[in-house]
């Protein structure tokens, strides 16, 4: 896969009144590199809609495009991939599905880190590093300290997530991160832009 900096997750629930596919065109602009589509809410006719959408957005503008969870979507969108969490399909039974296409897994302890680079994962989600109310079933932060361990670790590209914000960021690149993925800091932003390109600065002073 293409390495990124900078990951963004649709939010709807938190820029209402917006369109999804402004806001997500604004934080291609502000220098995202993926964009995934996470939709627990509406119903799967409803979520391929968005996946075509999106995948005709991040096309124009050669950004990689995800699906959360939704196998069947990913495919009938033609996404770059799909992303997977703890308790979804085992990654060896989504790679037989989707080939070669991307796959993320969430990984909340170094074992599930390690097990995930082991059977074949393209990259990790790495958290959620601090509180966060963008998931219902979110656990227990992991902390940075986390991300010092699979800095030292992990060999396949990680990206942390969960709470990063613009005042946070710093401490989780200092601790190893090169990659941050964030969703209400980014898509609430009523500067979405701007908001990108601050992190996008962050990540730079970090290298």
């Amino acid at each position: 896969m293409k390495d990124f900096r900078l990951y963004a997750i649709t939010g709807e629930q938190f820029h209402p009144g917006r369109n999804l596919i402004e806001v997500m065109e604004e934080a291609i602009k502000g220098g995202v590199d993926i964009i995934q589509l996470r939709d627990k809410t509406s119903d799967k006719a409803e979520v391929l809609a968005k996946a075509k959408a999106l995948r005709e957005l991040t096309r124009k503008y050669g950004v990689t495009f995800i699906v959360n969870d939704y196998i069947d979507i990913a495919m009938e969108a033609d996404a770059d991939g799909i992303h997977l969490g703890q308790g979804d399909v085992p990654l060896s039974e989504a790679r037989k599905i989707v080939g070669s296409k991307i796959i993320g897994i969430s990984t909340h302890a170094l074992e599930e880190a390690l097990l995930a680079e082991q059977q074949g994962a393209d990259y990790i989600g790495v958290g959620p590093i601090y509180p966060t109310a963008t998931k219902v079933d979110v656990v227990d932060p992991v902390t940075i300290a986390y991300v010092r361990e699979v800095a030292q670790a992990v060999k396949i590209p990680f990206v942390a997530i969960g709470g990063i914000k613009l005042h946070n960021v710093d401490e989780v690149i200092e601790a190893g991160a090169s990659r941050i993925c964030a969703v209400s800091e980014i898509v609430g932003s009523a500067d979405v832009k701007g908001t990108c390109e601050a992190f996008i600065r962050k990540l730079e002073r970090g290298k």
